[in-house]
């Protein structure tokens, strides 16, 4: 199947799933095979066409965010030279609309964890509790619904290459399964609503809780702050703290709450309603130039 885009529906396919908001992605030549729900598609991007199988058009307008107003969303983002630069760089970038129980379980798993590591602990929790899936001759594996998680043990979930994380994925997969977790509540409730909620969870901290509510929610105005976004305070943005404040956190690794809280508020209010749109090309920017 195709979709046609409009001259004005700015999009890349390739920025898109190369920004790291989404762990389940592999390009093979030029076309992108992923697994989304109990979904396996693969997509490509020639010029202004969108060609996938396997997945219906609206899906693919749905998790591409294609419904977005991109255009509306940027012009509001760009606030200074720098984000101007990073929107120029990586201009067609948008935020997906993953599945929430899958997004959760992924950015639980991603504290402390780089991108290929997260990659491959979530492969294992598929391969082991999810089910296969054969796709252009090859094997894929659904992600695991919590009452299969439900199920194994925290020493199963270990050998995941979970660590740590096994107790938290295991204690969150038996409150989701036991109904403690509304995920269309939480995308109908305003922003900090949602985020508090979370919070209750197991694993889930601030950043975890603005991953999820940015990609898989539907909140744009959210803006998670990992070690890349403090950088690019540091760098771009230093101006709008005291200088006191700009020291000390320069000067370790980890952010307290009330400093993660400080960082994510000026980001809300510096960008706006799509602040969440500035940090990913912001944080995708800052990474591809090491």
């Amino acid at each position: 199947m195709k979709i046609q885009l409009s001259p004005s529906c700015s999009f890349s396919l390739d920025f898109t799933l190369c920004c790291g908001q989404a762990f389940r992605w592999n390009k093979q030549s030029e076309w992108w095979y992923g697994v989304v729900g109990e979904k396996v598609f693969k997509i490509r991007q020639i010029g202004d066409a969108l060609e996938f199988e396997n997945a219906d058009a609206n899906f693919i307008k749905g998790y591409f965010g294609l419904n977005d107003d991109l255009q509306k969303i940027l012009s509001q983002i760009r606030k200074d030279n720098h984000i101007e630069r990073t929107v120029e760089t990586f201009k067609g970038l948008r935020i997906l609309r993953q599945d929430p129980w899958e997004c959760l379980i992924s950015y639980i798993c991603a504290t402390y964890k780089n991108i290929s590591g997260i990659k491959q602990m979530i492969f294992n929790l598929s391969k082991r509790f999810g089910d296969r899936v054969v796709f252009d001759g090859c094997n894929f594996y659904t992600f695991p619904p919590p009452e299969r998680l439900v199920k194994a043990t925290q020493k199963e979930l270990a050998k995941c290459s979970l660590g740590y994380r096994a107790k938290y994925v295991s204690e969150t997969a038996i409150r989701v399964h036991e109904k403690c977790l509304d995920f269309e509540h939480l995308s109908n409730v305003p922003y900090e609503k949602a985020r508090e909620e979370l919070l209750d969870f197991p694993g889930v901290g601030l950043k975890v809780a603005d991953c999820v509510l940015l990609f898989s929610l539907g909140k744009l105005e959210a803006f998670p702050v990992d070690v890349w976004i403090k950088r690019v305070i540091l760098k771009y943005y230093v101006n709008h703290f005291r200088k006191k404040f700009m020291r000390k956190i320069s000067s370790k690794k980890s952010l307290t709450g009330s400093e993660y809280e400080k960082l994510n508020l000026f980001g809300r209010s510096y960008f706006g309603d799509y602040a969440g749109y500035a940090q990913e090309y912001l944080y995708h920017y800052e990474r591809t130039q090491r």
